[in-house]
């Protein structure tokens, strides 16, 4: 699938078009196009051969012929003539947090920066504090946000790398008729970021599965082949790794290659105590050399009298202490999740009606969907007031009365203002099922004043749950500051639930903060897409893995209730 690959041109057309102060309706226009290829279940390329580009949402007459041409030729004269003006380099200045467009083109124009080390260059020579609408805080950011963009160069997001993955490994089974092909690495283990990717597959006929995997769609160059290993570039940039491996080893292969390095030498350590050796072709006797398994994954495990170890917490964070005693906890798991509880709809930044996020829910087989729109100081998100809250309520309700199997929670995400209240009076909060309420401006501030604006949300009765609660953007924007410790005391003090946002580029909280609420703390918490669109449901599996990676049950998780268990526990704040 090239949906990413299509879905970046087209950000950066609206970033090209930006910098150069065209409109923003032609600026969003590309935007939301970016965001429907990249979301769509289908590869672009498919329904650019159909011709039907145009029925995607948002893709019109002029981004479905830019499309075609880029698909078919490899180029798009619009974007060359774009990039004539302003190279396509400064465009990437903008993946620097804390440089946003105007900032990168005016670097550009009036300091010729370019690249990543011009711009580490001329912040060491101290040449951004005097230009316009900067200044020294404004450098120092600027600093901290390289800082950031050097840790995370080369890393993808989960969400980008997952979907690429799959694709590839459907291909290959279908193409080579093997059923053991499976992701290794830190996709098994779904951390929230990826370096390279890594695919292992069993098989006696290796050369076989070698031309199926370098004659893939997704294959942009070719860097090594070779009997046991291939290396790929995709179009999006990204390496892919693949070893094949005999069957009798696939277990034993899967378990290496799988990791965290830190969890294999823990393993080996405690193999060789009792008398083993562990390797990527199996688990070995020492003083006799047998090999006593490593055709399944389980067998490493269960030969070192452990429970076998989910991939999610193979970190070496105490789970190979517990798999030896047996009682490692059972996680959280897809089928468990019976409701999301945060999406937007069109009523204010989402991209469809309620009904039609409601039907893709129904399809997923939930039980409950709260309706979670903006409320109205957001403006930039098209937040609702008291009275079209109102006049949504009556379309919820319609949907309710048709008794479906799925039920509409009425809720809101409200916005916690600079003073710590919240942008909707409490005599309509009190109406609602669900308060949802975050922080979506002032993330700048002092860890005080953030702590205090939290506390004062949390300590309103109507609040029920905190989405997004640290503010991250993974690779684009740090944590505001605010001392975990002291916002799960005042969570677990107030009753108030925890979000783990599934969005990829949030996953807000991380894994060893939502750990440290649960175990700490005991505090319960949400998994909740924030979806602005039926596609997006699907982002749940990164919050159930974000979930599973913290260690948390089912038990620990709000939206494993029924309807009637969840209603309960969101009243008893109240």
């Amino acid at each position: 699938m090239r949906n990413q690959e299509i879905a970046k041109i087209l950000r950066n057309i609206a970033l090209l078009l930006e910098m150069k102060g065209e409109s923003r309706f032609r600026v969003v226009a590309y935007e939301e196009a970016a965001r429907r290829i990249e979301t769509w279940p289908e590869p672009v390329e498919e329904v650019w051969s159909k011709g039907k580009l145009k029925e995607i949402p948002g893709i019109g007459e002029s981004i479905a012929t830019k499309i075609g041409e880029y698909l078919s030729t490899g180029r798009m004269n619009y974007l060359e003539e774009l990039t004539r003006d302003i190279p396509i380099e400064v465009v990437e200045l903008t993946e620097v947090p804390g440089v946003g467009p105007k900032i990168a083109k005016l670097l550009y124009d009036e300091l010729g920066i370019r690249t990543v080390d011009d711009l580490e260059k001329a912040i060491a020579e101290r040449k951004l504090r005097h230009l316009p609408r900067l200044g020294e805080k404004s450098e120092e950011k600027i600093a901290k946000g390289i800082e950031m963009f050097k840790k995370r160069s080369g890393r993808m997001l989960l969400g980008q790398a997952l979907p690429i993955v799959r694709e590839m490994t459907r291909t290959i089974r279908e193409k080579t008729g093997i059923d053991k092909v499976s992701p290794a690495g830190s996709v098994r283990r779904m951390k929230e970021t990826i370096g390279d990717i890594d695919i292992l597959v069993a098989s006696s006929s290796p050369d076989q599965v070698m031309d199926v995997f370098v004659a893939l769609p997704q294959v942009k160059e070719v860097l090594a082949r070779g009997d046991t290993k291939t290396s790929i570039v995709t179009h999006e940039g990204i390496q892919v790794d693949l070893r094949v491996v005999e069957e009798v080893s696939f277990g034993a292969a899967l378990q290496y290659f799988t990791g965290s390095k830190a969890h294999n030498i823990k393993l080996r350590e405690i193999a060789l105590k009792k008398g083993f050796k562990v390797n990527e072709y199996g688990i070995f006797r020492i003083d006799t050399g047998e090999k006593v398994g490593g055709e399944r994954e389980e067998e490493i495990y269960e030969t070192l009298g452990m429970e076998w170890i989910p991939p999610e917490l193979r970190e070496d964070q105490g789970e190979i202490e517990k798999a030896l005693e047996k009682r490692l906890p059972v996680l959280v798991e897809m089928s468990d999740i019976r409701g999301d509880l945060h999406v937007h709809s069109s009523w204010s930044d989402g991209m469809v009606s309620i009904e039609e996020m409601a039907e893709a829910a129904l399809q997923r087989g939930y039980e409950y969907l709260a309706v979670c729109d903006h409320t109205q100081s957001l403006a930039v998100a098209s937040g609702l007031t008291p009275e079209e809250i109102q006049e949504r309520e009556k379309e919820i309700t319609r949907w309710n009365r048709k008794a479906r199997g799925l039920y509409l929670l009425n809720g809101v995400e409200a916005n916690i203002l600079s003073d710590g209240s919240i942008d909707f009076p409490d005599t309509e909060l009190a109406i609602l099922e669900l308060v949802v309420a975050g922080l979506h401006s002032g993330l700048n501030q002092k860890e005080e004043k953030i702590l205090k604006r939290l506390e004062l949300a949390m300590k309103n009765k109507y609040v029920q749950i905190i989405s997004h609660p640290t503010g991250r953007l993974i690779n684009k924007r740090s944590a505001y500051e605010v001392h975990c410790d002291a916002l799960f005391t005042i969570a677990r003090e107030t009753g108030t639930f925890l979000e783990i946002n599934a969005q990829p580029e949030r996953l807000d909280l991380k894994d060893v903060d939502a750990r440290k609420a649960k175990e700490q703390y005991g505090i319960l918490l949400s998994i909740a897409t924030d979806a602005h669109d039926p596609n997006s449901l699907d982002y749940i599996e990164y919050g159930v893995a974000q979930a599973r990676r913290a260690w948390l049950t089912r038990e620990d998780i709000i939206n494993t209730r029924t309807l009637e268990e969840l209603r309960e526990l969101l009243q008893r704040k109240r």
